[in-house]
């Protein structure tokens, strides 16, 4: 086993795409090294990001905030602006495991294991949150849903990574949200994760929604019907009902011992129509003390 430390986004891309054997990069590691202790992989290459000025810094930029791949979620949790502006998006965050594994555990990495329960990715989903991956070819910019395509199976190319995801700027009306139904009261994997993010006008009419549903299909869905069913209403029950039923007519999940494929159809909307409630509650409190939260 090799073990890499490079200093920048490139080297590090050009380290993987030159392994001939299995790599694997190393962010917070809390996946990985629970991996590696296991025996579900044995890696040939170890490439070690986290020397990386763009990968470990939170920036503001263009209204919104840049964080790169190897900030831990304890970092992003400490950051005013950041819970201010996407505090949905943080309390997914802040849902990867333990107060110690946030000390090291990432978005990015939350996001590139591909799994269908991660907590930070449908409130990443929700916000629209774009991802900028670094490979052989150069740059791109790829909307996080777009990661995601199976557990454990990215649409990242051999040598790409991602750098970092951008949260984007906010209208003065805006807030969103991130709920999860688990078994215990905490430490335990989403058996349902509902994010949503809306925007609303002078006259609180929805103009913009989007919700993002995990645990319940082989990836995180991005659930248009539920958001069309909130724009152009005020969020009003009507509009929460037409949206909960589109939450769970997305829904393909499976049968197993934390929950039935019935009790996660039912739940999803149950907690998309709460995160929305939220979300709604956080739009008008933004608006009443001058636009933050």
């Amino acid at each position: 086993m090799r073990y890499e430390s490079p200093q920048t986004v490139e080297a590090a891309s050009a380290l993987l795409a030159g392994e001939e054997g299995l790599a694997r990069v190393l962010a917070g590691g809390t996946d990985l090294l629970v991996q590696m202790r296991s025996g579900m992989v044995e890696p040939d290459l170890i490439v070690d990001v986290k020397n990386i000025p763009a990968m470990t810094s939170i920036t503001e930029e263009n209204g919104g905030y840049r964080i790169g791949a190897a900030v831990p979620s304890a970092e992003m949790n400490e950051h005013e602006g950041l819970c201010a502006l996407w505090p949905g998006v943080m309390e997914g965050a802040d849902l990867i495991g333990s107060t110690q594994v946030q000390g090291r555990a990432t978005m990015v990495g939350n996001l590139c294991n591909c799994g269908p329960a991660a907590d930070s990715v449908p409130g990443m989903v929700a916000a629209n949150a774009i991802a900028t991956i670094v490979g052989p070819n150069g740059r791109r910019e790829v909307p996080v849903i777009d990661i995601p395509v199976a557990p454990g199976k990215s649409t990242l190319a051999k040598g790409e990574l991602v750098e970092s995801v951008f949260l984007p700027a906010r209208p003065k009306r805006a807030g969103d949200a991130y709920l999860r139904f688990i078994p215990r009261t905490e430490m335990d994997i989403a058996v349902v994760g509902v994010g949503v993010s809306l925007e609303l006008d002078d006259d609180g009419i929805c103009t913009h929604a989007r919700v993002g549903l995990g645990a319940v299909a082989i990836k995180v869905l991005l659930v248009e019907d539920a958001a069309k069913a909130l724009i152009g209403t005020k969020v009003d029950e009507a509009a929460l009902e037409k949206m909960a039923a589109a939450t769970s007519a997305a829904c393909k999940p499976i049968n197993d011992k934390r929950g039935t494929i019935e009790f996660r159809t039912k739940v999803a909307g149950v907690l998309a129509t709460r995160a929305a409630k939220i979300a709604l509650e956080r739009a008008n409190a933004r608006t009443s003390n001058g636009g933050e939260k």
